[in-house]
């Protein structure tokens, strides 16, 4: 399904030992956990700071604290938010969760698809050769997951308002500058903030996120009311527009909108997402998207530009780590960003538990993931380009079912 937003917010974590931070203030020789100061504080034998408090950001929070990272969360934001409406989670990513013993609640909280793929009539369409189980994913309300996570790490851990402006690294570590001139030194910076990434901007300079030209995205959660969806409806319809609805949460239902070489924007967003809406319902189909979208207030509304992160060179340096869409910011027409984040916690955790060498950790951490990549950069132009909805689906469940078949075991 396209379009569960993937976006990212700023979070970082710093690994203390257990009686504190020394700092180094106006009064040198106070001791104070979790301290940021104006010069720097002292470094701990493992620590690691995460910028980008997002769902992927805060996953690797809990995931690096399991295996004995003190961390701290940098979020700049006033308070722990969650861009965007809802987030697909698939089998893969939910076993990281199930590791972080927080699988059964997530479950809880969402709602179990099993997509169906529509033409703009409303015939169904599947692939041939494929199971429920390339087509079936958890759909989860992005705000109340990230306030899961946020609690699973230790909100006392998160740093509110904390904005990254860049970092120096050196051989015995990172220190990491806020835009409030106070500095944090730390073994292991790690970069999850996003496509717009400030930690990637400085690791890989001339890597900044570049518009999907013409691709645009119009999504909302609304009440379900009365309406009985059983499985996610996606329709491909014309004029390579995209969409559909599915339960988020049990009163709840997200419609979503996209549509590539959208051409001109007139109107309201609202005016906006039913004009491309008009593109997958034909003679009285898709009515009920159609009356969603109605009946979404304006400000309701995330509108957006799809952005896209370019293929980088590398992910890694010494004591940097870029994850998730940091990383590999792709379309998320394919439905799968939130998901390849979490894997990329994992690997990540698996290959800090399995060396000692930081340096050649990460090293595997990224020649893992970057060849992994490669393959799903191909199935993301595959789906891309799909002429109807037969060849959406056919190129859809090879994609699915490569990803879970493929998964790393974490």
């Amino acid at each position: 399904m396209p379009f569960i937003d993937e976006g990212s917010l700023v979070f970082r974590i710093v690994l203390r030992p257990r009686t504190g931070m020394w700092i180094s203030p106006a009064r040198p020789w106070i001791r104070h956990p979790l301290s940021l100061t104006r010069r720097s504080s002292k470094l701990s034998m493992q620590s690691t700071v995460i910028v980008g408090g997002g769902l992927v950001g805060l996953t690797a929070a809990a995931s690096l604290k399991l295996i004995g990272h003190e961390v701290t969360v940098l979020e700049q934001a006033p308070q722990i938010r969650a861009v965007g409406a809802g987030i697909g989670l698939w089998a893969n990513a939910l076993r990281e969760f199930n590791h972080l013993g927080i699988g059964p609640a997530i479950r809880d909280m969402g709602v179990e698809q099993n997509t169906w793929f529509f033409n703009p009539a409303g015939d169904p369409v599947r692939a041939p050769g494929y199971t429920d189980s390339d087509h079936q994913f958890l759909l989860v309300p992005r705000p109340e997951l990230n306030n899961l996570l946020a609690d699973t790490i230790g909100r006392e851990r998160i740093r509110l308002d904390g904005h990254v402006t860049g970092y120096t690294e050196t051989e015995s570590d990172v220190v990491v500058h806020l835009a409030s001139g106070e500095t944090l030194r730390t073994d292991l910076l790690i970069g999850a903030d996003g496509v717009h990434s400030h930690v990637r901007k400085q690791l890989i300079p001339g890597s900044d996120a570049i518009t999907h030209s013409g691709h645009y995205a119009w999504r909302a959660i609304v009440p379900s009311g009365n309406r009985k969806e059983e499985a996610t409806v996606l329709t491909v319809g014309n004029r390579r527009t995209r969409g559909g609805y599915a339960k988020v949460a049990r009163d709840r239902t997200v419609w979503m909108v996209n549509q590539f070489d959208a051409g001109p924007l007139i109107g309201s967003k609202r005016e906006r997402a039913l004009e491309r809406a008009l593109n997958l319902a034909e003679g009285g189909w898709n009515d009920d998207l159609l009356s969603m979208i109605a009946e979404t207030p304006e400000e309701s509304i995330l509108e957006n530009q799809v952005t896209l992160v370019p293929e980088l060179p590398h992910w890694t340096s010494a004591r940097v780590a870029l994850i998730g869409d940091a990383a590999h910011g792709l379309s998320p027409h394919i439905a799968s960003g939130g998901t390849l984040g979490i894997e990329d916690v994992g690997v990540l955790r698996g290959s800090l538990t399995a060396e000692a060498d930081l340096e050649k950790a990460l090293t595997a951490y990224e020649h893992a993931r970057s060849a992994r990549f490669t393959t799903v950069r191909e199935h993301s132009a595959a789906v891309e380009n799909a002429a109807d909805a037969a060849e959406f689906a056919q190129r859809y469940a090879e994609f699915s079912h490569w990803m879970l078949t493929t998964a790393p075991s974490t």
